[in-house]
């Protein structure tokens, strides 16, 4: 059984109706405009970079660590038995470096 509606009635949900129109054109309007496109992308970009600098600062942690743990013993005391031939392989490095640069420049 339909319910009759008085003219009133019928006015006010035109009027209601009218609102929620509006509302939704407004959110449009902001949704689509140029800064808000911009910003929404900016905060995607940053929020993608950060996510990024953050696994590469856990992953360098993590490396830096394990580096560290070979290096040394549960006491955190240096284990020379390793850091001698690292030391040594270091300068050699380092000496073949000035030997080249000094040959270049004669």
């Amino acid at each position: 059984m339909s319910e009759s509606r008085t003219p009133a009635q019928i006015e006010a949900d035109i009027v209601r109706r009218r609102g929620q129109l509006a509302e939704t054109l407004d959110e449009i309007g902001v949704r689509v405009h140029p800064k808000t496109i911009v910003g929404d992308a900016k905060a995607k970009v940053t929020s993608t970079v950060d996510r990024t600098a953050g696994r590469a600062f856990v992953a360098v942690n993590r490396t830096i660590a394990g580096v560290r743990a070979s290096f040394t013993d549960h006491a955190g005391a240096p284990r020379l038995e390793r850091l001698v031939p690292v030391a040594l392989v270091a300068v050699g490095v380092v000496g073949l470096l000035v030997v080249s640069t000094k040959r270049r420049r004669v």
